[in-house]
């Protein structure tokens, strides 16, 4: 008797923002600061999918994605909490600091990350991270010496740029398919600031994905993509710019001006004695865009979106990762 051939597994596509430098306007003559990718915002969705999907990863321009060290922070780990754990972690690193204290008192939230670090070295292989910055918590600045020594022996994946899958896509002699993919997944951090934006072959993915009827999940800051929805790109690679494309009008969340200004003014982009700008806000930036973006008031309340018409998926931030992933399933079992 014959065995039977297993069915192909079903595909997802992860496209992770690799820049690693975030520029400010102020200070003035800033030369930016180190940044990268939230992992809490991609681990999740690996570990509810992973048993069952086959990944495929990219990033914008194909470089290699830089781990960002403040989004490894405990209190990122800790979900619709994540802001009561947040004023905790402050509270007992004010005064007198030992890690290992600090540690084993929050061990689920250590296990977690644990957890989810072993499923970036599984699937991404070794990565850079980026630097610790004055107002980086003492945690991770210990963390950041620990994670680069546990991963100097894992293999460099390379990363297919947006660009390449879209060519790929378009080869009638390549078998990959855009359309073969159930969904799209993409993590924020501040990295997605840089390359996610005015980017006109990730307008051109997008709008590709949205034509196979494939689910667009973003979180957090890569939201900011859309704005890139604008931009067609033809098959002579000519860039067109269509300000009433099929995605205008909308509804996304992402990360609210007020959660940035806060993290300017007394997190980790804190500058001591220094006003710290970046180029834009990203709620404004969707808002000029054309989109209708709602926030909330309170930025540690989980908000997360379901557009049907374009199938966009968007929340905003790493608090509202598990929220999200449990919506992501619960719509492609319904598709």
């Amino acid at each position: 008797m014959d065995t039977p051939t297993p069915s192909p597994k079903p595909k997802a596509l992860i496209v992770i923002p690799s820049a690693a430098v975030l520029p400010l306007t102020e200070p003035a003559g800033h030369p930016g600061v180190s940044t990268g990718f939230y992992l809490v915002e991609m681990a999740q969705v690996l570990k509810e999918f992973g048993d069952d999907y086959e990944f495929t990863f990219a990033t914008p321009g194909g470089l290699v994605p830089q781990l960002e060290i403040n989004g490894l922070g405990l209190p990122m780990h800790a979900g619709a909490r994540s802001g009561a754990a947040m004023v905790s972690a402050t509270a007992a690193q004010a005064f007198r600091f030992d890690v290992d204290t600090f540690r084993a008192k929050r061990p689920e939230l250590v296990a977690r990350r644990d957890s989810e670090l072993a499923l970036s070295c599984r699937y991404l292989g070794r990565l850079p991270v980026s630097e610790s910055l004055p107002g980086s918590d003492k945690e991770v600045v210990v963390l950041r010496d620990e994670l680069i020594k546990s991963m100097q022996d894992l293999p460099e994946h390379t990363f297919p740029s947006v660009e390449q899958l879209v060519h790929r896509h378009r080869d009638p002699e390549d078998s990959f398919d855009l359309g073969a993919f159930d969904f799209v997944h993409m993590p924020g951090g501040h990295a997605p600031m840089v390359d996610f934006v005015d980017n006109p072959w990730l307008g051109e993915l997008l709008h590709t994905l949205r034509e196979s009827q494939v689910l667009i999940s973003l979180i957090c800051h890569a939201p900011i993509a859309m704005a890139s929805a604008k931009y067609r790109v033809s098959p002579d690679d000519t860039v067109v710019t269509d300000p009433e494309h099929a995605f205008k009008g909308a509804r996304v969340t992402t990360v609210a001006k007020s959660a940035e200004l806060f993290v300017l003014s007394n997190g980790y982009l804190k500058i001591p004695g220094k006003k710290v700008r970046m180029g834009y806000f990203i709620d404004e930036a969707l808002k000029d865009a054309g989109y209708q973006v709602q926030t909330t008031t309170n930025p540690a309340a989980v908000k997360v979106i379901w557009e049907e018409g374009v199938r966009l998926l968007t929340s905003n931030g790493p608090h509202a990762i598990d929220e999200h992933t449990a919506r992501l399933r619960t719509l492609l079992a319904c598709h």
